[in-house]
């Protein structure tokens, strides 16, 4: 393959800035904390939630800047969530959801997703509208499920992740598009780790 063809991505790396790499690496940290059931994944959540807000913002990425803000509340909700259930005698557990309710959830993000895309089609708001509208809404859908330890949340994440990656190599963000590979994988990682502990709660 021409070397040309992997400039951009090179160069995309070059132009990182220092904020970006810190939330990218305070993102990673969220996911690792997070698969561990340990409370304090949501302060690195906060953080870098608020420093991509800012970025994507300046970048004239609206939707996806909203949806970090969205992330800002939702890290601040996780914390008082999962601390408010840190003794023992009054544990927070990883919970599975049937699989109707998984039906209605999904069943829900498209509906609202196909709207919001038609709406940026309209607009001419986004650079690709329907990976934007379906990786944001389901982005703040999947939150309020691994604030409620939701098993299942990882998998959501897997998809989305992956979603997020097309969608930032598509608009050019390509170092993040790397990123997001990343999470994708993380994502596999957390599900496999909360299946082993949800196993240990019920023994």
């Amino acid at each position: 393959m021409n070397q040309d063809n992997f400039q951009p991505i090179l160069t995309a790396f070059q132009q990182m800035s220092n904020w970006e790499i810190a939330a990218a690496l305070m993102g990673v940290a969220y996911i690792l904390l997070a698969a561990k059931e340990s409370q304090w994944c949501w302060l690195f959540a906060f953080f870098s939630t608020l420093v991509y807000t800012m970025l994507f913002w300046e970048g004239q990425l609206p939707m996806q800047a909203l949806l970090n803000f969205y992330y800002i509340g939702m890290a601040i909700y996780g914390f008082w969530a999962w601390h408010k259930h840190g003794a023992k005698t009054d544990t927070l557990q990883i919970s599975r959801w049937p699989w109707l309710w998984h039906v209605g959830f999904i069943a829900v993000g498209i509906i609202v997703s196909a709207l919001v895309s038609n709406y940026l089609q309209q607009t001419g708001q986004s650079q690709s509208p329907m990976l934007d509208a379906y990786t944001t809404v389901f982005s703040v859908m999947n939150t309020w499920l691994i604030a409620r330890k939701v098993l299942e949340n990882w998998l959501y994440w897997a998809v989305i992740d992956g979603a997020a990656t097309l969608l930032y190599v598509q608009t050019g963000y390509y170092a993040t598009a790397v990123l997001f590979v990343l999470n994708t994988i993380l994502a596999i990682v957390g599900f496999i780790s909360w299946v082993k502990l949800y196993r240990q709660q019920k023994a």
